[in-house]
């Protein structure tokens, strides 16, 4: 039997290991099954190939029959996704699975299919018969070039992994699955696909004549935005009764439902917290915020407590064609507002039919804490942090109270550890960052014992490998855990730290993945090392631009344009900038950091008394304390200006004092000017990159 589209031997080819058909014949009982439902859902026949009998293990002898060949000429190839399948060495995945990838790239549908509603689909469709380790996991992401998506029909019990059966009872299973059901959803993907397949979807879309004032006006076309697969912003929940002191939830219960999302790997983006707080009452409909933030869904929603009990009214909506794909109402006891954000985060993947792995949503539905004051300490702070609505000394403060409510509770030692070691780091605090690390380390350390899939807590870890202990093998360990357990975190503060940590590093590939988070984002931000990546990646004009667009957002930001100017040689705006942010008593014109760059550019426009006036100032501050690093920024004023013996004197007291700073030591371009001395490689080795230099090439060989 022939496809239903001309140049097609198939409509479907299916490809398994024999291995999976043993026993109980799993496959060929699927494939039945299929073919069933199939006759029911398309008035055409649909041709499927199924070889009872394929051939397992590869031998290099063997060759590939060149009927098979011509078998792969298929619309759709489903792969039995199992820890078996996932075997390079295997004849399925050799000269089918990567065979079929190899063949669909070149013809003239490609793999990737246009579907009616906005959507795009792979002419691959996984049936996943296994939850699969990280390994083979990583496999077969890395044939598709892209996150696994399938359907699964896996069966699930504490302990137990194995193929769904019809005869399985979907409520013990814990995905909830029916056999029945993942058959219908299999043969409605098939059909979906095929339909793109039949019916190109257009690049444009044709809007009929408009009448203005009863003149006819030009005919448009809209060009549609290419959006992600599965992308959605979280609007910030209304707090109905505007009361004050429950404003913070708003914040905190939108950032929860934010954090589930970002643990789905299969939505390709989640709008941040910080980017859609800018929309808490908006003035705006739905369609210009979802075409403001670039995504597919939006989430709305209000909510109101009342004494014990709390109410949610939420709507996921489909802003492209303004309806609303399910919607509401959740009026339960206040104690169960934490299973009430996981439910809602699992109800908008269902909605968008976003694949959840089974870890997955194991948790987002894991429970922090039973201790309810404990939690609204922490959310609250947290909320208000993010508003910078409080000190971070407030924040541990509250942190540490919760930690005695639950001794348990991973998140309250996250946190405390969180406003520990950024106390070293706050825009007003200064802090000495060994003794920040020092009082954070422990908490963190509890976070991840009590909790090793917390994503925030290996986060401040990678932090305290990179700055204090100056391990950055480990520190890498760290940040990519983080994207292992958050793949979709869009953070800026989050994706600017990992992205400066591989800048330092030179992994300038891997600093563009993080930062190009930031770059898509519709937030602006003057504070983050985007505009580093973009000069050291010779991407001038685009830091250029950037800085153009940090102009409106605050006066702080004239710290920071001042520092990005010294990087762009830019030497008189430098000063320009520093100067008038320090007549306007700007707080972070007291740190060491910006005051040398006063200094470098006042020496670079040949303002030399003043400049030694400046840097004078942060060598006395550096008899006093070590906050800020005063001895590393004196010592890289020395470098930038050629004084090279005076560098590193002060530079061996950074070494000594564990400055923070010092693994910018690699890449910071105003030490270039040390490099040819063999004093700067014995820092280099003291400061840790030599081992990562090592770690590197160790990996590539």
């Amino acid at each position: 039997m022939a496809s239903i589209i001309d140049s097609y031997i198939y409509d479907i080819f299916i490809s398994y290991r024999q291995k999976d058909n043993k026993g109980e014949r799993w496959v060929s009982e699927f494939v039945d099954a299929l073919k069933d439902e199939l006759e029911s859902t398309f008035k055409e026949e649909i041709s499927v190939y199924f070889d009872i009998n394929p051939h397992d293990g590869l031998l290099e002898t063997h060759d590939v029959d060149a009927s098979l060949k011509e078998k792969l000429k298929c619309l759709i190839f489903v792969p039995i996704i199992s820890r078996t399948y996932c075997d390079p060495k295997s004849f399925a995945w050799a000269h089918e699975f990567k065979a079929f990838i190899e063949l669909a790239s070149g013809d003239k549908n490609g793999i990737k299919v246009n579907l009616a509603g906005g959507n795009v689909a792979s002419r691959i469709l996984p049936v996943l018969i296994h939850d699969l380790d990280s390994d083979d996991k990583k496999l077969v992401e890395g044939e598709l070039g892209g996150i696994l998506r399938g359907i699964e029909f896996i069966y699930s019990e504490p302990g137990v992994n194995r193929p769904l059966t019809p005869n399985d009872d979907e409520k013990k299973n814990l995905n909830g699955t029916r056999y029945k059901n993942q058959i219908n959803k299999v043969a409605n993907a098939i059909k979906e696909i095929i339909g793109g397949i039949k019916n190109p979807v257009h690049q444009g879309k044709e809007i009929l004549n408009e009448n203005f004032e009863g003149k006819s006006l030009v005919r448009k076309i809209i060009q549609p935005v290419n959006l992600p697969e599965k992308s959605i912003a979280v609007l910030p929940l209304i707090n109905v009764r505007e009361d004050p002191d429950q404003e913070w939830m708003s914040v905190a219960l939108t950032n929860e439902i934010i954090n589930h999302l970002y643990k789905i790997a299969s939505f390709e983006k989640v709008v941040s917290l910080n980017s859609v707080l800018t929309y808490k009452r908006p003035d705006k409909k739905i369609p210009f915020i979802a075409e403001e933030l670039k995504v597919n869904y939006i989430l709305e929603g209000t909510f109101h407590k009342i004494g014990d009990q709390v109410k949610l009214t939420v709507h996921l909506i489909d802003p492209q064609n303004d309806k609303y794909l399910w919607q509401n109402d959740y009026n339960k006891p206040y104690k169960e507002i934490i299973s009430i954000q996981s439910d809602i985060a699992m109800q908008i993947a269902v909605n968008v039919n976003a694949f959840m792995t089974v870890s997955e949503k194991r948790n987002i539905q894991k429970i922090p804490t039973c201790n309810m004051e404990a939690y609204d300490l922490i959310q609250r702070a947290m909320a208000l942090s993010a508003e910078r609505s409080i000190s971070v000394y407030q924040g541990l403060d509250s942190a540490i109270k919760a930690i005695k409510l639950d001794p348990a509770y991973a998140d309250a030692y996250a946190a405390a550890g969180a406003f520990s070691l950024y106390s070293a780091v706050s825009r007003i605090s200064l802090n000495e960052m060994p003794t920040a690390i020092r009082d954070a380390s422990p908490f963190i350390e509890k976070a991840l014992k009590l909790d090793p899939n917390n994503s925030f807590a290996h986060f401040l870890m990678g932090n305290i490998y990179e700055w204090g202990r100056w391990d950055y093998v480990e520190a890498e360990k760290e940040y990519l855990k983080v994207k292992e357990i958050s793949p979709n975190i869009t953070d800026s503060g989050i994706n600017n730290l990992i992205g400066e940590f591989f800048l330092k590093m030179n992994r300038m590939e891997l600093a563009d993945h993080y930062f190009s988070k930031i770059l898509e984002s519709t937030e602006i931000t003057f504070d983050h090392s985007l505009i580093k990546s973009l000069i050291l990646s010779n991407r001038t004009q685009e830091a250029y631009d950037y800085i153009e667009k940090t102009k409106a957002i605050s006066y702080m930001s004239d710290v920071y344009k001042g520092e990005n100017y010294l990087w762009l040689h830019e030497y008189d705006l430098a000063k320009s900038c520093l100067e008038s942010t320090l007549t306007a008593k700007n707080p972070l014109m007291e740190k060491p950091r910006f005051l040398a760059c006063l200094a470098l550019a006042c020496s670079k426009t040949s303002r030399t008394v003043r400049a030694k006036q400046i840097i004078n100032q942060i060598a006395v501050k550096s008899n006093t304390t070590i906050a800020g690093s005063p001895e590393y920024y004196t010592g890289w004023y020395y470098s930038a200006i050629g004084e090279i013996d005076s560098a590193f004197i002060w530079l061996d007291k950074a070494l000594y004092n564990k400055s923070p700073e010092m693994p910018w030591l690699k890449q910071n371009p105003f030490f270039n000017s040390l490099k040819g001395d063999k004093r700067y490689w014995d820092l280099y080795e003291k400061t840790g990159h030599k081992t990562y230099d090592d770690f590197l090439k160790n990996i590539q060989e």
